[in-house]
């Protein structure tokens, strides 16, 4: 059986080899290892190997398996790509470096509380919900750029980038290029978008992230 760690290295040559493709610069495409599910003794070592950046679905199981992996390795990034209940801002701020999925006010202004309360901004990400799927978080495509614009100017909040994740069973780069252009619109200079299936067709629309699980850990339970 392949090792998460040999996978996590053929993950890396395929997004170098798409970066060469795409003509973007080498390292211009950051590779978030999602761990959603897997125990700290799996994770470990893919830290081992090197990879630093990792998402993360809900607070509480990241609550449960980080702090005791960013002791041993400080310089871990965490991410929060799952969707963020209003609740849960508190331990959000204070647990991740970045939120992916903020997607509506009472978020932003939860989040814009514990960071002013934490003295601590992790960076932020507008999901946006580019197939307006009914079941899924995310904000509408047509209310993407005045929402990015309230959570400055109201909220006080850096938005630095847009998330997004296509239909499962929808040509994705229809949606990549969509929330590029959204991006680009709002004034944004970061787009997560692209996963395991479909991560190399997102650095071909210019995503500077990737969350890659299934590739580098195999099938969840």
């Amino acid at each position: 059986m392949t090792s998460a760690v040999e996978q996590l290295l053929a993950v890396k040559a395929k997004i170098a080899n798409a970066e060469g493709e795409a003509k973007r610069d080498p390292g211009a495409v950051t590779l978030v290892a999602v761990s959603k599910t897997f125990a700290a003794e799996d994770i470990r070592p893919v830290i081992e190997a090197g990879q630093r950046v990792f998402g993360e679905n809900r607070v509480q199981e990241a609550q449960g398996k980080w702090p005791a992996l960013r002791e041993a390795f400080p310089d871990i990034e965490l991410h929060l790509i799952g969707p963020l209940q209003s609740n849960k801002a508190k331990e959000a701020v204070a647990l991740f470096d970045v939120i992916e999925t903020v997607d509506r006010e009472k978020i932003a202004a939860e989040l814009a509380n514990e960071t002013a309360r934490q003295g601590r901004a992790p960076k932020l990400y507008v999901q946006v919900n580019t197939g307006s799927e009914p079941q899924k978080a995310g904000i509408e495509p047509r209310e993407a750029v005045a929402f990015v614009k309230r959570c400055r100017e109201v909220h006080g909040l850096a938005i630095e980038g847009l998330m997004c994740i296509p239909p499962a069973d929808e040509n994705p780069g229809p949606h990549f290029a969509l929330l590029e252009k959204i991006a680009r619109e709002a004034g944004v200079a970061k787009l997560s978008m692209g996963m395991s299936g479909d991560y190399e067709t997102a650095i071909a629309f210019g995503a500077t992230s990737v969350r890659v699980g299934s590739a580098i850990f195999g099938s969840r339970a």
